[in-house]
């Protein structure tokens, strides 16, 4: 039982299994309902999101953007000298920085009056929930909020050492001279922008055509020409034919998109090639839950196949999000609780890497648009014109959005640059009201500001742009 929580009864109207950004989140918009509720955790509240993934991650890539900005001070007329990497310090403020949000969330649960467990739960039928196989408790419904954990290479098992996941990554030791990561989505792309920030020499491999394959093919170009003059390499169309260790390095041998055969020399290689649902020891068979791929199935409200029975976050399938978890979450209970709640839809979930510079996409890419049927407009533009961006000395990257040329509709945007990851809220809440060009274009901006690159990019789209 988690210090400082008093458990009342065997018996709660919702029992939460996992108190990750979907559970925690979950578990409040429940006891505002009135509801008694419970959350299970079997490590330490805010899940691998708080503790071990988004928010700590973000705190090493500020460490490396405030190197950056030392290093290139004298531009601005700032002198800095013997600028330095104190590593163990990088480390340990992103491990405060999550301990800190970790008891913030414990506080929240003390707030909302939610009892805690701190166990492994197993479903044992009847809505019916094992805990530690020594306790148990039972509930009216139930969600669950297991989350994922990295997935390892068929044959090259995580070691902790040397094979490396992205919770190891965060928490080394030392700065390694060498690294190769394996996979270039967003976890790929930020530990190799972060660690080459701090000397590392770091090689990207990834198997598909693009840097960043869910993003818009431009973004990810300009994202790779940024890369390599960080002295990033990176491999496309590459696949890691073995990883072999010998005497505390290991030999990565790649084969490229030409046929060649490389041998990659490294002291860690950090696999990021994705991610797999945390489902064993749950009691889903027994309860009856049904999986689908390896994730379980649910429907637009998260219901699963058992009635009373909610699957939300990463364990329930992609996109793999914190915000999705989180709004599956209020979905789930908001549905439990008899609210006339809109179904999940992911069609306007903002997906943001947090590299420099930082890439933000929602909606669709122009590719995608053009296989869709749509024809197009697109208003692409770049920083480089922005006056905030050249005070800022931020000047690389763009904005782009695309719209229906029929009826203005905005069907994406895709923005690599400085704040890309703020900005994209603005066309998600524009899209969200369904807004046109003309919408967008007619909202005044202040200037200067880096927000008036998508007032900009939508004159572009229409023939009328001002400034390019």
């Amino acid at each position: 039982m988690r210090e400082g929580i008093t458990v009342s009864t065997t018996h709660y109207d919702i029992a939460i299994i996992g108190g990750g950004p979907g559970g925690y989140v979950a578990a409040i918009r429940a006891a505002q309902l009135g509801k008694k509720t419970l959350v299970i955790e079997r490590a330490a509240l805010g899940g691998i999101c708080l503790n071990w993934g988004c928010i700590p991650t973000k705190a090493l890539l500020k460490s490396a953007e405030v190197l950056r900005s030392a290093q290139k001070a004298k531009k601005f007329g700032v002198l800095v000298d013997d600028v330095d990497v104190d590593f163990p310090a990088v480390i340990q403020r992103s491990r405060q920085v999550a301990e800190a949000l970790s008891k913030g969330v414990d506080f929240l649960m003390k707030k909302n009056e939610i009892d805690v467990i701190n166990g492994s739960a197993k479903l044992i039928g009847g809505n019916r929930i094992s805990i530690d196989d020594d306790q148990e408790i039972s509930a009216d419904n139930i969600i669950l909020a297991t989350g994922a954990r990295p997935r390892p290479m068929p044959d090259a098992a995580f070691d902790g050492k040397i094979i490396i996941s992205s919770k190891e990554a965060m928490n080394l030791e030392s700065i390694p001279e060498k690294l190769v990561v394996v996979g270039a989505g967003a976890i790929g792309v930020e530990f190799a922008d972060f660690y080459a920030a701090m000397g590392t020499e770091v090689t990207l491999v990834e198997m598909l055509p693009q840097l960043l394959p869910i993003e818009d093919e431009e973004v990810s170009i300009e994202l790779q020409k940024m890369f390599k003059r960080k002295k990033i390499k990176t491999h496309t169309e590459a696949k890691v034919e073995s990883i072999s260790i010998s005497e505390n390095r290991a030999l990565v041998k790649v084969k490229t998109k030409t046929g060649e055969l490389l041998g990659l020399d490294a002291d860690k290689v950090l696999i990021a090639i994705g991610v797999q649902g945390n489902i064993e020891d749950l009691g889903l068979e027994a309860a009856g839950v049904q999986l689908e791929k390896g994730w379980i199935k649910t429907n637009a409200y998260m219901q699963t196949s058992v009635a009373g029975i909610y699957a939300i976050g990463d364990v329930a399938g992609p996109p793999w999000l914190a915000h999705v978890a989180s709004h599956e979450g209020i979905t789930a209970v908001e549905h439990i609780a008899g609210l006339n709640v809109k179904p999940m839809k992911y069609d306007n979930v903002p997906g943001c890497t947090y590299c420099t510079p930082q890439v933000a996409s929602i909606g669709l890419t122009e590719k995608a648009a053009r296989a869709a049927g749509y024809e197009v407009k697109v208003g692409k533009f770049p920083y480089r014109v922005s006056g905030k961006a050249m005070a800022s000395g931020e000047t690389d990257g763009f904005t782009k959005l695309i719209y229906d040329a029929k009826y203005g509709e905005l069907l994406g945007a895709h923005i690599i640059g400085a704040e890309a990851t703020e900005l994209i809220a603005e066309i998600g809440m524009a899209r969200s009201l369904e807004a046109t060009h003309e919408a967008v274009l007619e909202t005044i901006h202040a200037h200067p500001t880096l927000s008036e690159m998508i007032m900009e990019a939508s004159a572009l789209a229409l023939d009328r742009g001002i400034h390019l």
